[in-house]
């Protein structure tokens, strides 16, 4: 299972109803914790990127000179 595969939009729907019908137990049951470690680390690097690379380049750049 390929990181595309793991974030299409029918991938994403599908998660979406299971998790709907089943709740969070239904949802690792069915796809493994694989699943639930991607969705975490795809949040944790967006976020640290977000939050913490572009303020500091930002901070960086501005009391540089």
């Amino acid at each position: 299972m390929g990181l595309k595969s793991i974030f299409s939009k029918e991938k994403g729907r599908e998660y979406r109803e299971v998790f709907k019908q089943h709740g969070f137990k239904g949802l690792v049951k069915r796809y493994g914790w694989k699943l639930v470690v991607a969705v975490f680390m795809y949040y944790l690097i967006r976020d640290s990127i977000l939050y913490i690379l572009i303020p500091y380049l930002i901070a960086k750049g501005l009391f540089s000179s």
